[in-house]
């Protein structure tokens, strides 16, 4: 018996594309539901018209994330305490290791720019928990299973995230503000958070949090997020990017996704707007502070803020 939506959506993750469509296009939405408890109905029609578009588009893509790649910059082996922790997440269905997405790119030249101490890793959305057991073990200095305040006052722990697994990264951070650890920045992407979570809300715990979104077509970034406590959090802005105006051209993403969600497969495939993303993590990598003047000067060129 599914009782939770979280539950419902760990058991389709794992079955294969074919699998999800034809559950969910044939099966009456009574039968689909009968099974969960205490869900509204219209929510899960919601879902499950949600679901069938994502893995239509999904079973155009593929052939491309099952490319095997070299996974070695994204999953470093830590023999020291790092100074920073880079956790990213992919969004969708997409794999942790799949170069042919935003996130893991942008992994992948932060591992290899950043001081060599810095711990950088990439996990699917679903995964949540998983990034949340390697930060913990990571700034767990004397490895006694239990973290003092001096450990957790000197975590230096910055989470990125595109669609899905931007609305990751601010529940990892809410996830570490339950533990008491302090989180450097968040950066959300045309976040899209499941219909059970909420990606708008940055909790206390985090000094600083930046969000990029597009707004058109079926999948659209959330296009604003506030502060829990504005006294501990600054929202560094929420900066609309238009790709109707200013089209990037993807190279890697398939016919469906160019129909229906271009601007949402932009977002991640847009090599300035991630950039930018980049120069900010690099930023706090090598610099214990960063004044807002620098932040503004740097996302300027990107997009424009939300008034």
């Amino acid at each position: 018996m599914i009782e939770s939506m979280a539950g419902w959506e760990r058991i389709v993750a794992k079955w294969p594309v074919s699998k999800i469509v034809c559950f969910f296009r044939i099966l009456p939405a009574e039968h689909v539901i009968s099974p969960i408890r205490g869900v509204h109905l219209l929510r899960l029609v919601q879902f499950r018209a949600v679901l069938v578009t994502a893995t239509i588009i999904l079973s155009t893509a593929t052939p491309a994330l099952s490319r095997p790649v070299d996974t070695a910059v994204l999953r470093p082996t830590v023999t020291t305490v790092p100074s920073s922790i880079v956790i990213g997440f992919v969004g969708g269905f997409v794999s942790h290791d799949n170069l042919h997405h935003g996130p893991v790119r942008l992994a992948q030249r932060i591992q290899r720019y950043s001081p060599k101490d810095t711990y950088v890793a990439v996990f699917e959305n679903r995964r949540r928990k998983s990034a949340y057991d390697t930060v913990m073990r990571l700034i767990d200095i004397d490895h006694d299973g239990n973290l003092s305040d001096e450990e957790k006052t000197r975590a230096r722990i910055i989470v990125f995230g595109h669609s899905w697994g931007a609305a990751a990264a601010v529940l990892l951070a809410r996830d570490l503000q339950k533990s008491g650890v302090p989180v450097l920045l968040t950066v959300q992407v045309d976040s899209v958070a499941k219909l059970w979570q909420n990606d708008s809300v940055i909790p206390g715990n985090v000094a600083e949090a930046v969000n990029f979104y597009q707004p058109h077509g079926i999948l659209h970034g959330r296009p604003k997020i506030t502060a829990a406590d504005p006294a501990k959090t600054e929202i560094l802005g929420n900066y609309r990017i238009d790709y109707k105006k200013n089209p990037v051209a993807c190279t890697d993403e398939s016919r469906v996704e160019r129909f229906f969600t271009p601007g949402h497969m932009q977002s991640e495939c847009d090599p300035h707007l991630w950039s930018v993303i980049e120069n900010m993590l690099r930023d706090r990598l090598s610099s214990p502070g960063i004044s807002p003047e620098t932040t503004a000067a740097a996302t300027t060129t990107a997009a424009q803020p939300q008034p």
